[in-house]
């Protein structure tokens, strides 16, 4: 049943709002992951001094000012963690969705958002320790930073394009909301058995990219090596996909670069693509 017009106009200004503020925590992400590193002021290791970078591992893991900011570091993952497992987990959701309704999903991606906020706010930097490496001579603290960011802008224009594939609104919990104020269903019921197949299998499509991201920097302090090292673990065991995931994946690819190529050339269709098109349809049609 939709809801009544005030309770449609509510429930839309609620998803709003949690779409601004997903979408600004997840800028913020960008920008604590990536440039922060690069830059080096994420963990501040632009101007250590040579008496830490020739300390001992041995000493440096004994240090409190060094296990206390790792610490806290690994608890703030670890809250992350189990939220964003915990809440995608059955009967967690089932839970979720007898309270929020509707705003399953918009509270589910709130949740996350608020854990990277309070992990980014509180993320303490590692720099009374060793680097595993650090580009600070020339010409190598030029051209390393430069290559840096020449392969996060590339993994991240990657991450968006994936996430534009698995329909970004039904992501944020928008479009539940717009459809149920339309009376329909919920949208992820209204999608092919493939495309449900594939959401139970993946909960992190964009595996390659993250870990480039994580771990191509162009200095790795401690903070920085267990930052990578538990979201790679955590991303590798959410990883479950199977061939036809890769090939539902590739055929939604093809029809998204489809659709743009119908609007540059005016809605006209040449018909080699459309030959391509039926060609790939066989083809994955064999491959179930």
């Amino acid at each position: 049943m939709a809801p009544t017009g005030i309770g449609g106009v509510c429930l839309a200004f609620i998803a709003l709002c949690n779409f601004v503020f997903v979408f600004g925590t997840s800028v913020e992400f960008v920008r604590f992951i990536s440039f922060r590193a690069i830059y080096h002021n994420n963990n501040g290791v632009a101007s250590q001094s040579k008496e830490e970078s020739s300390r001992e591992w041995g000493e440096s893991l004994r240090d409190p000012k060094v296990l206390g900011p790792l610490t806290q570091d690994f608890f703030l993952l670890l809250l992350f963690v189990v939220q964003h497992s915990l809440l995608a987990s059955a009967s967690v959701k089932r839970w979720c969705q007898a309270i929020f309704g509707v705003l399953q999903r918009a509270f589910y991606v709130f949740t996350t958002s608020l854990a990277l906020q309070v992990m980014i706010r509180y993320w303490q930097p590692v720099q009374n320790a060793p680097l595993l490496w650090n580009a600070s001579t020339a010409p190598w603290d030029t051209w390393v930073p430069l290559l840096c960011f020449i392969l996060h802008f590339i993994c991240w224009l990657i991450i968006f394009s994936i996430v534009l594939i698995f329909d970004y609104p039904e992501l944020m919990g928008i479009k539940q909301v717009y459809y149920h104020c339309l009376g329909l269903e919920d949208p992820l019921s209204l999608k092919s058995h493939r495309a449900q197949r594939l959401y139970a299998h993946l909960r992190h499509p964009v595996y390659l990219e993250l870990c480039v991201v994580l771990w191509i920097v162009p200095s790795l302090s401690l903070d920085r090596v267990l930052l990578a090292t538990v979201l790679t673990l955590y991303l590798s065991c959410g990883h479950s996909l199977d061939n036809q995931d890769y090939a539902y994946l590739r055929a939604q690819l093809h029809n998204k670069l489809d659709l743009f190529t119908r609007q540059e050339m005016g809605g006209e269709v040449s018909e080699l693509n459309g030959a391509q098109t039926d060609e790939y349809r066989s083809t994955f049609h064999k491959a179930d």
